[in-house]
């Protein structure tokens, strides 16, 4: 019984923090989806990484936020809908509403089926940025979920060495813990400059930060 009543206290002191989050009301303000986009527009801000003209590819896309974001950067005046310089394709195993003038494509990147959809989109193209909000369900068991944080910061490392331009950049997801030491190196290894961002937009509490990497040290990647 005690368990129940912590848990909806948990919950009520969550949402009373999520109402009142400065940036979840700029996000409802500005039209976003979620106030990841807030992170994306600080690292893009800080690197000047997403331009006009550009191919864009969101991996873990769901909700939008991330997508919204890139669509209004490569649109005129930053307008979210109209005219689009560029390419955005969005991928992600769970249903996104769409964004005028991204491609959607949902499902496991590593489907042959989806990377057959994925490769049709790409006209023989590679992309200019990867940017990865992935994340997976965590069980609340410390070095499990470290292990699955892990391999979704390695499946965008090997997704960017597929399919991004040698001069190209990576944006992903990771949380401090046992297992940042081996993913900075896979970094370091992988890419010519590295950046550690932690956005104003990360709550205060949460371990997330983002690396980016600008470069790949290998550019004849098939």
């Amino acid at each position: 019984m005690s368990t129940k009543t912590t848990g909806k206290k948990v919950n009520k002191a969550w949402l009373h923090d999520h109402i009142n989050d400065p940036w979840v009301k700029l996000a409802t303000k500005e039209g976003y989806r979620a106030r990841a986009a807030y992170k994306l527009k600080e690292i893009d801000e800080t690197l000047g990484l997403i331009k006009p003209g550009q191919l864009v590819i969101d991996l873990g896309s769901t909700p939008g936020a991330w997508s919204q974001y890139a669509r209004r950067r490569m649109a005129p005046g930053g307008a979210a809908a109209g005219q689009l310089h560029g390419t955005i394709i969005a991928l992600d195993m769970l249903p996104m509403e769409p964004i005028e003038g991204v491609i959607f494509l949902q499902g496991d990147f590593r489907e042959p089926d989806v990377l057959a959809r994925l490769e049709e989109a790409l006209q023989g193209r590679k992309a200019d940025v990867v940017v990865s909000d992935m994340a997976p369900n965590l069980s609340g068991i410390a070095s499990a979920d470290a292990a699955r944080i892990a391999h979704l910061v390695e499946l965008a490392v090997d997704f960017a060495g597929r399919h991004m331009k040698a001069e190209g950049a990576l944006v992903t997801k990771l949380f401090h813990g046992s297992g940042y030491d081996p993913l900075n190196k896979l970094f370091k290894d992988t890419f010519k400059v590295v950046k550690k961002v932690k956005p104003k937009a990360s709550r205060d509490k949460s371990s997330e930060t983002f690396l980016v990497g600008i470069g790949l040290k290998v550019s004849d990647t098939p």
